[in-house]
């Protein structure tokens, strides 16, 4: 389905990222030429945030909201995790429910791509691991191809233990690395916040996670299986 393209004037819901500052003048260096004001503008719509809970979670019973605020000690315990820095101290987190068990999560991300903002929705199961992302909104000339399941598809399955990173554990996307790298930025922060807030509450985060394989290897080296 091709995208709607709409303008910042026509979408209320977009002004809390228009800046005096995207009035300038801003240089791109892959296209060797100044941004237009038309390229500046542009929103491509391509999912609602409700669509977009309803392909995250497509079986759960009910989906309620929840907030994370974060403590200054909490949000520097998250940014040491994630190795980076962010200024967003609460999220909304979609967690899906099934009789009494947890079917998973989703949150939304807005993450700088190479000059604006890119919202995009990261699905999280019941065991931390990445099980769908959707691009909601794109705001740069270009770069959208990470909303293609050929390249985002490479996500699902990560966990909090795995890197996340180009070069690492994820395949770029010639012309679209500021983009990708900020879609894999906030995937691990999403993976990071259902890990502290979620998993580890309830006896399922990555601490416990590396305890098991701790004391798998101990026996493994004991009993030779």
């Amino acid at each position: 389905m091709k995208p709607t393209v709409y303008f910042f004037g026509s979408l209320l819901a977009l002004t809390a990222f228009a800046s005096p500052a995207w009035s300038e003048r801003i240089w791109d260096s892959e296209l060797k030429r100044y941004l237009t004001e038309q390229e500046m503008m542009m929103a491509e719509v391509f999912m609602s945030e409700e669509d977009g809970v309803k392909i995250m979670l497509p079986k759960s019973e009910r989906v309620r909201k929840d907030v994370i605020k974060l403590s200054p000690e909490k949000k520097q315990q998250i940014e040491d995790r994630i190795g980076w820095k962010f200024p967003e101290e609460s999220f909304e987190v979609y967690i899906g429910e099934t009789g009494t068990q947890i079917d998973g999560y989703a949150l939304v991300q807005n993450t700088i791509g190479k000059h604006k903002p890119m919202t995009y929705m990261v699905g999280i199961d019941a065991k931390g691991r990445v099980s769908d992302i959707e691009l909601l909104v794109f705001r740069e000339s270009r770069g959208s191809e990470i909303r293609q399941k050929r390249f985002n598809t490479q996500y699902e399955g990560k966990t909090v233990l795995d890197p996340v990173r180009i070069n690492k554990d994820i395949i770029n996307i010639s012309g679209a690395t500021m983009s990708v790298r900020s879609m894999s930025a906030g995937i691990k922060r999403v993976l990071v916040l259902v890990d502290e807030f979620y998993l580890k509450p309830a006896g399922l985060g990555s601490d416990t996670v590396a305890a098991r394989k701790a004391e798998k290897g101990i026996f493994t080296s004991i009993f030779g299986n």
